[in-house]
């Protein structure tokens, strides 16, 4: 399947972000869906936040204690970014850094309400989750492009 590319490099080293309007529209309902999720402590947010310790009950509350702030802010951040540049005809690297780790993390929170495992079987068109489905393989498909133009920025 070819799939338009959403992302070319601009002369001046910026990203052209190339997203038909329906894109933009679902992108620019997604962040804020996650930051509520996060705010409420819904269990979907769990893979966000994953134990460094999951054996050792002190020390993972003395690692959250440390750095569980900054897990927090990273992922708002990340969302904020993704929200405030939907619309935007161009993004520099930091923003585009910042829209592949929304990315992921709106796969992760939605990944989870699926169940989606290395074991999960298509569902059929008609199927009450197929939407959910279909934006989770837009997601991961927009994540997929933005890591190859990343990655094209090391090759010589």
């Amino acid at each position: 399947m070819i799939r338009a590319r959403r992302l070319r490099r601009g002369r001046d080293g910026s990203w052209q972000l190339r997203l038909p309007a329906a894109e933009r529209d679902l992108l620019r309902t997604l962040p804020s869906q996650v930051r509520q999720l996060i705010e409420a402590g819904d269990d979907s947010t769990r893979r966000l936040f994953p134990p460094a310790y999951a054996d050792d009950v002190a020390a993972e509350s003395e690692y959250r204690q440390m750095v569980g702030r900054s897990i927090l802010a990273s992922h708002t951040e990340a969302l904020r970014i993704m929200e405030s540049t939907v619309d935007a005809a161009m993004l520099d690297d930091e923003e585009l850094n910042a829209w592949l780790g929304a990315l992921n993390d709106l796969r992760l929170v939605l990944g989870t309400r699926l169940d989606v495992s290395e074991e999960f079987v298509p569902l059929p068109p008609g199927h009450s989750l197929a939407p959910a489905m279909a934006t989770y393989s837009y997601l991961s498909m927009l994540q997929e492009q933005v890591v190859i133009a990343l990655a094209s920025g090391f090759e010589k």
